[in-house]
């Protein structure tokens, strides 16, 4: 598994027991790209989306909360629309870099969606471990890329495609 650092902002969060969900979704996400858990770190922010809406308006310019989101440690994107980015080397700087996650959009997304927030959350943390190794979504054949992982890493969790109606 690899070392997550948690910080519990928002004490809701601790219903989930987010530190074992994320460690499982890392691991899982790890594990499909042929890396060993045990050679990274991530850290994760459990926040509320007052916490989020002031992140992503710094970081992004968007005033307002979304569900996740993610700063890697370093630039790893393919250049070549729909390539798959160069993924990290085990090393002495072990982190892959830096999620946050917002309690209120995450449950009214999985409420939204008829999705237990475990589910949601689990989605969210592979979708943001991924954006930490480089995949992105900006472009049409990224975001496929992309998106097919996110469903293969699910099913193997035993969890349903998130991009098909139920």
């Amino acid at each position: 598994m690899p070392t997550i650092d948690t910080i519990i902002e928002d004490p809701r969060w601790t219903v989930l027991d987010l530190d074992t969900l994320a460690g499982r979704a890392a691991t899982a996400t790890l594990l499909h790209l042929t890396l060993d858990p045990a050679d990274f770190e991530i850290a994760i922010l459990a926040c509320n989306d007052a916490k989020i809406a002031t992140l992503n308006t710094e970081f992004r310019d968007k005033p307002t909360p979304t569900n996740v989101l993610s700063w890697p440690s370093e630039e790893r994107g393919a250049e070549r629309a729909g390539a798959i980015p160069e993924l990290p080397e085990p090393g002495p700087d072990p982190e892959l870099g830096d999620i946050a996650i917002a309690w209120e959009t995450c449950e009214r997304e999985a409420a939204e969606a008829g999705k237990a927030m475990q589910d949601h959350v689990t989605h969210l943390i592979i979708h943001a471990t991924l954006h930490l190794l480089g995949y992105d979504h900006e472009r049409d054949a990224d975001a496929t890329l992309m998106e097919r992982i996110e469903v293969e890493i699910l099913g193997k969790m035993g969890l349903p495609d998130p991009y098909r109606d139920s």
